[in-house]
């Protein structure tokens, strides 16, 4: 199945989140702990199913490089006694049927690792990136407190591990589903990002609403001969054909 099934009704959303020793782009690079939580898609106000909570770690076939460490403070001798990372994926399935979806936040990353056997994915950092475009950022964390969830706090922290950050992203998942339908979610998840500011080069800092208004050759140029990713040429070809308008 590669798209969302409707002729069913999904049951519940499983927010996903992976801490790894590294990035995927490094071949080499695995699963070394992972939190799930499940959201009720049926129930009223798609309440957060506290009883699904599961987390555990996982050990590698290698070690956790320094630079990761660094990020969620995960070390090797914390996994030591772990259970091997390829028996994540059978926890990831448990109860799931063929209608529900999965959500994670750049869910790209945890797509990387689990391609959820088909089922559909919501990405809540491209949805965010819609719902609230003035947000001060759009990270985990930052919406967390821009948006004033009402996370809490044991539960939440520290950032960077696996359960904590679920649970946070579960709550903007909620918040999303309240402001768009599921489908919606799931469509805009499978479109590039869309960017309001730029955060390179002569224009850092500004808006792509700014500099498609003042010097519209500098998006013509992001589009047709730089290098810059597809979420950034999705944006300028986006603010540029809305400032014809």
């Amino acid at each position: 199945m590669t798209e969302l099934d409707l002729s069913h009704s999904p049951a519940i959303a499983r927010v996903l989140d992976f801490e790894t020793t590294g990035y995927p782009e490094d071949e080499s690079s695995e699963i070394i702990e992972a939190g799930t939580i499940d959201v009720d898609l049926l129930a009223e106000g798609f309440p957060i199913v506290m009883e699904s909570c599961w987390t555990s770690l996982f050990k590698p076939s290698g070690f956790i490089p320094a630079a990761t460490m660094a990020i969620h403070h995960i070390m090797d001798a914390d996994v030591a006694d772990a259970p091997p990372s390829m028996t994540v994926f059978p926890h990831l399935l448990r109860g799931m049927t063929e209608a529900d979806v999965y959500a994670a936040h750049n869910a790209k990353f945890e797509q990387h690792f689990f391609n959820g056997r088909g089922r559909s994915y919501i990405c809540t950092y491209k949805c965010a990136l819609r719902a609230w475009p003035d947000a001060p950022n759009h990270t985990n964390q930052g919406l967390r407190y821009h948006l004033q969830l009402p996370c809490d706090r044991k539960l939440s922290d520290p950032p960077h591990r696996a359960l904590p950050d679920a649970y946070v992203t579960a709550h903007i998942l909620q918040a999303l589903l309240r402001l768009r339908p599921l489908g919606r979610l799931v469509e805009i998840s499978k479109e590039p990002a869309f960017l309001t500011n730029i955060t390179f080069g002569k224009h850092r800092g500004k808006s792509f609403k700014e500099v498609a208004q003042s010097d519209r050759g500098y998006l013509s140029w992001i589009i047709d001969k730089s290098d810059m990713d597809e979420d950034v040429k999705f944006s300028a070809q986006w603010w540029l054909e809305k400032s014809n308008g």
